[in-house]
């Protein structure tokens, strides 16, 4: 088998089907990258960077794309090291790192296909029956009924754990962000405790930070320090993101200070990156995302330096279908994944692209069966949910304000 042609497919369509995230992000992109080969054989896989910048794809892929023509596609990790070598110079972190994420995701997904095996059998073999996953529910719609409501739904769905974010979302489509200590404390501690009286002691309860993320400002060490002690009581399952990631030592201090269990990692990007936090021990939970930690392989390495300073991994999954089954094989070869994030309500770029591999029960995801990533990028896909230009997000800031 060789690989003939290298390809981007980048698609626009409704975010999910959940109304209480529709409610802030109505549509979403995404970027696919097919690797086409002489037998016939397709292999698809998908960067998260589609969902953020997506008309840097394309050009970025076809940079790489004449280091794969002509090539077997057996030795994935040999031409990834050639793709990462030749973008030494912008690619060791960052955008060019998690757009090569969906090249080489693409080369698994083949592998897989030629050999009629799952992608977690070629990554080192399943090491879970099922794994424990929870409802990323984005927003904390406000006011509490609201929030009540969301919380209802999710579970309704068969979800056993979510997450929701600090500050609030109003019904009007406000924004709520406190930033000093005392206030973002106050806000925080008085959510939780609402929310855990709503779902009880058995369901898992996960709050998102966002990097404490606010047009103005981010939180400082102080701030998320203060909201941490405030929180203690309501056996967050973790806090995600309570800093930004400019500020590693402040993480490292943080997760020394609180038994609150400190989650990060989305954000990052290639060993090189993880290690600057892993061996400051600045995560209890590390979150890697296997269509935007560099590729499937790097995504292994980093959860194998977490498991050796004896730290988890929760994947970070809020990409499309690829990206969603990316991180599901890749959990599932991991021995220290302690739960997987899913979208709830899964929209048309989820279920259309990942069919029937994504399995749910009773609150858990099992093991895909398909060769490859059992993922499906047919033309009437990409036809339904033709590009948007612009649909891509961003954080609002002066000058430049997303709008839907």
């Amino acid at each position: 088998m060789k690989i003939t042609d290298v390809r981007t497919v980048l698609l626009t369509g409704p975010y999910s089907r959940d109304p209480y995230i529709l409610s802030a992000r109505p549509r979403r992109s995404a970027a696919f990258i097919e690797i086409h080969t002489d037998v016939g054989i397709v292999g698809v896989g998908e960067t998260y960077a589609g969902y953020f910048f997506p008309e840097a794809v394309p050009v970025t892929v076809d940079f790489f794309a004449p280091i794969l023509l002509g090539q077997s596609p057996d030795d994935v990790d040999a031409l990834w090291q050639r793709m990462y070598r030749a973008g030494n110079y912008w690619c060791r972190v960052g955008l060019g790192a998690g757009i090569l994420n969906g090249i080489e995701a693409a080369l698994w997904d083949l592998r897989g296909k030629l050999h009629g095996v799952p992608v977690w059998q070629l990554l080192g073999g399943r090491k879970h029956d099922r794994l424990p996953c929870y409802a990323s529910g984005g927003p904390s719609n406000y006011p509490k009924d609201q929030l009540a409501a969301k919380l209802d739904f999710y579970l309704s769905l068969g979800f056993t754990g979510v997450k929701i974010a600090t500050g609030s979302r109003e019904k009007e489509g406000g924004w709520h962000m406190p930033l000093e200590p005392r206030e973002a404390a106050d806000f925080e501690a008085d959510k939780l405790a609402f929310a855990r009286a709503h779902v009880g002691k058995d369901v898992r309860l996960m709050l998102d930070g966002h990097m404490g993320n606010n047009p103005r400002a981010t939180w400082t060490l102080e701030t998320a320090a203060a909201v941490m002690k405030a929180v203690e009581p309501y056996d967050l399952f973790f806090f995600e993101e309570p800093l930004h990631y400019t500020d590693p030592q402040g993480y490292a201090e943080l997760c020394a200070g609180t038994p609150v269990p400190i989650a990060g990692g989305e954000c990052l990007t290639a060993l090189y990156e993880w290690r600057v936090f892993a061996e400051r021990d600045a995560f209890d939970i590390g979150q890697p995302d296997a269509a935007w930690t560099g590729g499937m392989s790097e995504f292994m390495r980093v959860a194998a330096m977490m498991a050796g300073r004896g730290r988890k991994i929760a994947t970070h999954a809020a990409g499309a279908g690829g990206a969603l089954m990316q991180n599901i094989h890749c959990a599932f070869a991991c021995e220290n994944t302690v739960i997987c994030e899913i979208l709830p309500a899964l929209g048309g770029l989820h279920l259309d692209i990942a069919g029937d591999s994504f399995r749910f029960a009773q609150g858990d995801v099992l093991p895909p069966e398909a060769p490859g990533l059992g993922i499906t990028l047919t033309d009437e896909i990409k036809n339904r949910y033709p590009f948007v230009p612009g649909s891509g997000e961003f954080n609002s800031v002066p000058g430049k304000i997303l709008t839907d």
